[in-house]
């Protein structure tokens, strides 16, 4: 933007002024000029071929232009033709160059349809969006001379957009809820009623997220065993959830973790797998990440080399490598979720990136998206209390039911060997002693090392494995005593399995648990954990859910940073307005004028709000159009109110308000020169302005309707966070159309006003 206002301010003038300086008095240099157009064409077909056909074009165009003319063309019909659609011609020229590069580059169809479907689309495209123009241009001063006649009946409109923008982001319930608080006053209840009913589920309001999932190209798996499985059942594991989901076609690489590695910065305990999943892309792509076009025969069927490789061809297809059903990555987690849900012993877990989880984990500690920290003063209260809630998790509505996971701190098995000080007193042997031996016995002696390059490793000495992993043989390890007797140890000490914890966590000199869950589709973070938490409140107030002395509770997430972003917007957003607000008044050194510029930050808001509401509604643009779902290609779904999305809202407003500019700035002019003196007057100077401002402000909004586009419809890396933003500044603009009647009804309003008053 900075680098675009100084080659308008400073650039563009100096260009204008020496190309317009520019004398042809004599027509003959139009001729010389565009042949060397020409010429330059075809040059450039040596670089681009495209620029090079269009150049041409374009010179051509001019060239017939001129000799017809001058009536110098074989067939006369053909110099009235040329001189009277010379600029359309032009346009068509430049229209199908842009739809052609756009097709090659752009492709919104996908790879998986020609560049001829690909170029009518955006033809089509194109087409409508100029032809709405023109269609709008053609008809604009009977529209706004109507409107200029009922400025009441014309405002009804904006105000209903406004007011359907603001139930969309509040809620039904929210914006009208004073009406049935009155209706009760009378013994009329309307809440019960269809109609608020039906609006209530409409207009909901908008839900809460902090960001969208970015999507990383691989999925992490991080399931857990029960406390009291071993070494080699948790091995068991990993290696049937490795095969498990390496059988899935479009997996190409897992790699699984069970407990942790030496390190003190990973804590996690031996029956935590951490499975992290690489899938293919759906088509193979070069280093680069564009897809790759391989060689066919004439059936469509893709040719391989003596090696069963496929063969790169410039003119072939694209290789999909996903199965039909699969379209999109989260089909590929629900093939995993199905592959390796049925595992004894192994829970589920919920759908987690890799990056994303170990974001949340530094934050939180916590393994999944959001959560319950259980603080008390003991393992066993906070572990009975965690089961507890998860038992009551399962039934919230928004709650995944099968992703519900309180960790349990207890229940590990520990073997204890307590030494017997009676007995082995009687040997003359001491605790010492009897450690010592079985220190040797059981954990090893280093004897020495090894060096193997840079990897260092002990040799130890002890006993053989039989002999250390059985109670009743392990009895029978004899213990030297000071006279040279061998005593068992079964009859020095007691041996015995224990339950205790699998890992003991704190926070904030607090002993804590976790109690772990994912949300359903079609639920927002925040929503989700309103809902589990007036829930859980609903369960202790009735008594069904007892909390035990010393126990607390409170939700941590990744949604704690939409809380915090939201106190922070609430200070951003109203500051931008601020600045806007200040900007134009500084300009028309006038607040009636700045608020009638001003109202189209209102519309557009509205209008953003309408259209993240449209993209949510399943039958909104849900047809099919060269053999693609619209929907589909715009990557309609339901969006919630994110930072991503607040800021499309901030740009919304910085260009929601160029029209009314434009307008007003050119409205001021005309006062200046000549001030209306009658009704008449301001009506037709105002109507003279709308006439003459109108183009300017629908190229402005064009040119960021088509620039939108191909945000929209993007669904690479990134296109995540872009297309929320994308949204609402889409909405916005094509409802900031309507500013194009607002601001000079609105000025024709003041004028009419004052002249009213002043005749009086």
């Amino acid at each position: 933007m900075v680098a675009a206002l100084i080659i308008t301010l400073l650039m563009m003038p100096a260009f204008a002024h020496g190309l317009f300086s520019i004398k042809t008095s004599k027509k003959s240099y139009r001729a010389v000029l565009n042949s060397l157009l020409v010429l330059l064409g075809i040059a450039a077909l040596f670089w681009s071929a495209w620029a090079g056909i269009v150049v041409i074009m374009l010179g051509l165009n001019n060239l017939l232009t001129y000799f017809a003319e001058k009536e110098r063309l074989p067939l006369p019909r053909f110099n009235g033709f040329l001189t009277e659609h010379h600029n359309t011609i032009t346009i068509a020229i430049v229209t199908v160059a842009v739809s052609g590069l756009l097709a090659s580059e752009w492709m919104p169809l996908g790879v998986a349809n020609s560049l001829y479907v690909n170029f009518l689309f955006i033809s089509l495209i194109i087409t409508l969006v100029l032809g709405s123009f023109k269609i709008f241009i053609h008809f604009y001063p009977n529209i706004l001379h109507w409107c200029l006649e009922h400025k009441k009946t014309f405002f009804a409109l904006p105000v209903m957009i406004i007011l359907l923008g603001m139930n969309i982001w509040l809620g039904f319930g929210r914006i009208f809820g004073f009406v049935p608080e009155m209706t009760e006053k009378i013994g009329w209840n309307i809440r019960t009623s269809s109609v608020w009913s039906s609006l209530s589920h409409t207009f909901p309001g908008r839900e809460k997220e902090f960001m969208p999932a970015l999507d990383e190209g691989s999925f992490l798996l991080m399931p857990t065993s029960m406390p009291h499985s071993g070494v080699e059942a948790n091995i068991r594991y990993l290696q049937q959830l490795d095969m498990r989901v390496q059988a899935i076609p479009e997996v190409s690489m897992v790699v699984g973790k069970a407990g942790r590695v030496e390190s003190a910065l990973d804590p996690a305990p031996v029956s935590m797998f951490e499975n992290i999943i690489n899938y293919k892309t759906e088509y193979i792509n070069d280093e680069n990440g564009y897809p790759i076009r391989f060689k066919v025969d004439k059936t469509g069927t893709f040719v391989r080399d003596d090696e069963g490789n496929l063969i790169p061809d410039r003119k072939g297809k694209y290789f999909r490598q996903w199965r039909e059903h699969i379209k999109t990555p989260d089909d590929i987690w629900n093939e995993i979720v199905n592959a390796t849900n049925d595992i004894p012993g192994v829970t589920s877990a919920p759908k987690l990136q890799p990056i994303e989880t170990r974001l949340v984990m530094l934050q939180t500690g916590m393994r999944a998206p959001m959560g319950i920290k259980v603080f008390g003063p003991d393992l066993k209260s906070i572990e009975e209390f965690s089961l507890k809630i998860e038992q009551f998790l399962k039934e919230v509505p928004s709650v995944k039911p099968e992703a519900v996971y309180a960790d349990r701190s207890l229940g590990k098995p520990y073997l204890e060997i307590n030494i017997d000080r009676t007995a082995i007193a009687r040997y003359g042997l001491n605790v010492a002693d009897v450690q010592m031996v079985l220190d040797v016995a059981l954990g090893g002696m280093p004897l020495t090392t090894t060096v193997e390059g840079r990897e260092r490793y002990h040799i130890r000495a002890r006993y053989a494995r039989e002999w250390r992993d059985n109670p009743e043989v392990m009895k029978r390890i004899l213990i030297p005593t000071p006279t040279g007797q061998q005593i068992p140890l079964g009859e020095l000490a007691e041996i015995e399995y224990r339950t205790g914890p699998m890992m003991i966590r704190g926070e904030n000199t607090f002993l804590v648990g976790y109690v772990l869950l994912d949300k359903k589709d079609g639920f927002s973070e925040v929503t989700v954990v309103e809902d589990a938490d007036n829930y859980l409140k609903e369960r202790i107030a009735s008594g069904d859910l007892i909390v035990p002395p010393g126990v607390n509770y409170r939700f941590s997430g990744s949604y704690e940073n939409q809380v915090r972003a939201e106190k922070r917007l609430a200070i951003v957003v109203p500051l931008v307005l601020m600045v806007i607000f200040l900007i134009l008044y500084f300009q028309f050194r006038s607040t009636t004028t700045t608020l009638m510029i001003f109202s189209a930050i209102a519309l557009a808001f509205a209008g953003g709000f309408v259209m993240l509401w449209l993209y949510g509604a399943n039958w909104f643009m849900n047809f099919s159009l060269f053999g693609t779902n619209m929907r589909e290609l715009f990557q309609m779904r339901t969006f919630n109110l994110s930072v991503a999305v607040w800021v499309g809202f901030i740009a919304l407003f910085g260009i929601a308000t160029d029209d009314g500019v434009v307008i007003s700035t050119y409205l001021m002019q005309s006062f200046k020169k000549h001030t209306p003196e009658n009704i008449q007057e301001v009506r037709k100077a105002v109507l003279e302005a709308g006439v003459r401002r109108v183009r300017p402000c629908l190229m402005t909004t064009a040119t960021t309707l088509l620039a939108l586009l191909p945000i929209l419809t993007s669904s690479g890396r990134g296109a995540d966070i872009m297309i929320p933003m994308a949204i609402p500044a889409f909405g916005g603009m094509a409802v900031a159309l309507i500013t194009l009647f607002i601001v000079p009804v609105l000025y024709f309003a003041r004028e009419e006003y004052l002249i009213r008053r002043t005749s009086k």
